[in-house]
């Protein structure tokens, strides 16, 4: 393992992007196979837009799974790690995550966005319906529909509150993280992106971005990414045992 030596956090904004692999750590499994497939399936198949107006229920069939799989585990040491150091700095923390299982926020953070939506929230596919949140499995034929659009005559399904293959991220997400960085610019500022493979754009771009204003940056992973180079300093370990310690966490279970 890497040194770690703990990241100077005095007076500074930390803003932490986090990937698939922290909830990996927590044994969360991809439903990928080795070729890519889930049940024979292309995942972009039950994870796009088309993929659902050609088989709402296949989609909601693996949304379903996930859901269920994602309330079997428990959030690890990293994203406790992640919770305490929030409660330390307040409003000069920000999460940034690509994950959707909700292990943050169950570990106690707060200050979280969601890139790539929710598994437990639902949204209409036809009206803006505020997403709500929704912890059932629907692995029947007759699949949810909306309340709302039903009472204007029409029918329309629910789907998972999840960015789909070839939608856009929310723009008020992406604002929101700019307007951080843009804060934290000219300051003590410290950008870590943890457990991600650096090839999912615009998330992999954020370390450019944080460089151009100053900040100091540090990627934690066991692997590295395909952005690597981008970063200052590479902790090549697993995040539930370097985050306590490079936030200077002695109370935190490495577990």
């Amino acid at each position: 393992m890497n040194s770690l030596q703990p990241v100077d956090l005095e007076g500074a904004r930390l803003l932490v992007l986090t990937g698939a692999g922290v909830s990996a750590e927590s044994g969360l499994a991809t439903f990928r196979d080795s070729n890519g497939l889930w049940e024979q399936h292309r995942v972009e198949d039950v994870a796009s837009p088309d993929g659902f107006v050609r088989d709402p229920a296949l989609v909601w069939k693996f949304y379903s799974l996930r859901r269920e799989q994602a309330k079997t585990v428990e959030p690890n040491a990293g994203h406790r790690a992640l919770a305490e150091v929030e409660k330390r700095l307040e409003d000069r923390f920000l999460l940034v995550t690509q994950n959707v299982d909700g292990l943050h926020q169950r570990a106690g953070s707060e200050r979280v966005i969601e890139i790539h939506g929710s598994l437990f929230r639902t949204k209409c596919s036809s009206c803006d319906l505020q997403p709500f949140d929704d912890h059932a499995t629907y692995f029947e034929r007759t699949l949810p529909t909306c309340d709302r659009c039903a009472g204007r005559g029409r029918e329309a399904l629910l789907r998972p509150d999840i960015v789909w293959f070839g939608e856009m991220l929310d723009p008020a997400h992406m604002q929101a993280i700019d307007a951080f960085m843009r804060r934290a610019a000219g300051g003590p500022f410290v950008f870590m992106a943890v457990g991600t493979s650096g090839a999912v754009w615009p998330a992999a771009g954020l370390v450019n971005l944080a460089r151009s204003l100053g900040a100091s940056t540090l990627l934690v992973n066991a692997e590295p990414a395909d952005n690597t180079a981008r970063f200052h300093r590479f902790v090549q370990a697993r995040s539930a045992e370097a985050l306590p310690a490079l936030f200077g966490l002695k109370g935190v279970d490495p577990r």
